[in-house]
């Protein structure tokens, strides 16, 4: 189960982070913030509310895993606002997601007795590094703007934090589908419950939205509950690290969302960067023996 091999784990885990990138894209390009998140997080407790009669339980040795990282997902949630709040996406993306990487794997080998082999070891590394210098660069706009660095790189031990917990806990469920939806909802309910506190308010101006408001929360839970579902279902079936630094390849989707959508720089060196994601992603697609 720990073996890194398989093109449907590469392909799924592919397409989780497109996903991903194009979900964040959406939040970065909404003006309430913490409208949308609330929003998608009522749509995704209603709607787990009515998948989870389809799907089994998770075994209970999955339950206070399950717990934490809902807990966690709930400050990844936060940093992430903050993050975007503060700095260019293109900038505060690449930060956050590039700490998770380097995180998991030196966890994971040294904890959970998941060390890879040598050429996926050196796709990991390469990602990390790759993503760190679209992250970094140009340092000027770093050096203008701490304040978003700090929250991007919160966020992505947040991430790396979740990733290692529900590494565990998926493996000890019995039932991906059960674990994800589950995860889902109380993620939600617990986004809503703290977004509602720390807003301070009555939720009807959050509420009370075009439908095409609604529409857009709707897609956001849609894309950021498949996106996560199938990096659930890789972690089944691969090395933490690699589908940690795997899915990280999302940093490339961001980089043209925002130089196309958001017209926001991507140079030279940015570029290489990207290229050096997609050689990460071939090693760690390499079979292994």
């Amino acid at each position: 189960m720990t073996t890194w091999s398989g093109p449907a784990v590469v392909l799924a885990v592919l397409v989780a982070a497109v996903l991903h990138a194009s979900w964040n894209a959406v939040v970065k390009a909404t003006g309430d913030k913490v409208g949308i998140f609330v929003r998608s997080s009522l749509v995704g407790v209603a709607s787990c509310a009515v998948a989870l009669w389809f799907v089994d339980t998770p075994a209970p040795a999955s339950w206070l895993w399950l717990g934490l990282s809902a807990l966690i997902h709930v400050a990844y949630n936060l940093g992430l606002l903050a993050a975007y709040r503060l700095g260019d996406f293109n900038q505060t993306y690449p930060l956050a997601r590039g700490v998770g990487p380097v995180v998991v794997a030196l966890v994971a080998a040294s904890a959970l007795d998941e060390p890879l082999a040598l050429m996926p070891a050196l796709g990991v590394l390469i990602i990390a590094a790759a993503i760190g210098v679209l992250g970094l660069t140009p340092w000027r706009r770093v050096k203008a703007n701490r304040p978003a660095v700090l929250a991007a790189v919160f966020t992505g031990l947040t991430i790396a934090s979740y990733t290692l917990v529900d590494g565990v806990g998926v493996r000890r469920s019995e039932s991906t589908a059960g674990y994800s939806l589950w995860l889902v909802g109380l993620e939600c309910a617990a986004t809503v419950v703290t977004a509602a506190t720390l807003r301070r308010q009555t939720t009807s101006p959050i509420l009370r939205v075009p439908p095409r408001a609604w529409g857009v929360a709707a897609t956001v839970g849609l894309l950021s509950t498949m996106a996560y579902g199938l990096v659930l279902w890789a972690q089944t079936r691969g090395a933490l690290a690699a589908v940690a630094a795997l899915r990280e390849s999302s940093v490339v989707v961001a980089a043209l969302i925002g130089l196309l959508a958001f017209k926001e720089p991507l140079g030279r060196t940015r570029i290489l960067a990207s290229v050096a994601v997609a050689v990460g992603v071939a090693l760690l697609a390499l079979p292994t023996a």
